[in-house]
């Protein structure tokens, strides 16, 4: 019989011969591993299995609407720890902004987004853009008319 590696703790294991792919040994720590990489794969895959996953997430958040409000009062230390959590994250973006709705200069519209090379500015998985008004009357559809900007 053919012993294989567990992809999750990496001990040797014999898979079962209904299942020669078979890749996770059968302790639940693995299997719970086994089942959340088939989920997240899911999700990315499958947009019906992730409007179903919504669906029962908002479901569950209306029948439990008071759930946070009270773990946070029986769990204080919780609580505490995601208050010093925030308060060490940084309070502005990568380039020393803050993104918020409600304070976007740009009126609503058509925008060309590109985004721009700058070595000084692509660490930490933040994209650097360029937002370009699109005139929606033109047929060329390319920058804007220079009499409407």
């Amino acid at each position: 019989m053919t012993t294989k590696h567990c992809a999750c703790c990496g001990k040797p294991f014999q898979p079962r011969p209904q299942v020669p792919q078979q890749a996770y040994c059968s302790s639940p720590e693995c299997q719970r591993a086994r089942k959340r990489q088939w989920q997240q794969g899911k999700l990315q895959t499958d947009t019906d299995y992730r409007a179903n996953q919504r669906g029962a997430q908002r479901a569950w958040q209306d029948r439990n609407p008071d759930y946070w409000r009270s773990y946070r009062e029986t769990h204080p230390e919780y609580a505490e720890r995601n208050r010093n959590r925030q308060r060490q994250q940084p309070a502005s973006g990568p380039l020393g902004e803050v993104a918020k709705m409600d304070v976007s200069a740009l009126p609503s519209g058509l925008y060309r987004i590109r985004t721009v090379t700058a070595a000084e500015h692509a660490s930490g998985g933040a994209w650097v853009v360029e937002i370009t008004p699109v005139c929606p009357d033109c047929p060329c559809k390319k920058d804007a008319c220079k009499e409407r900007t």
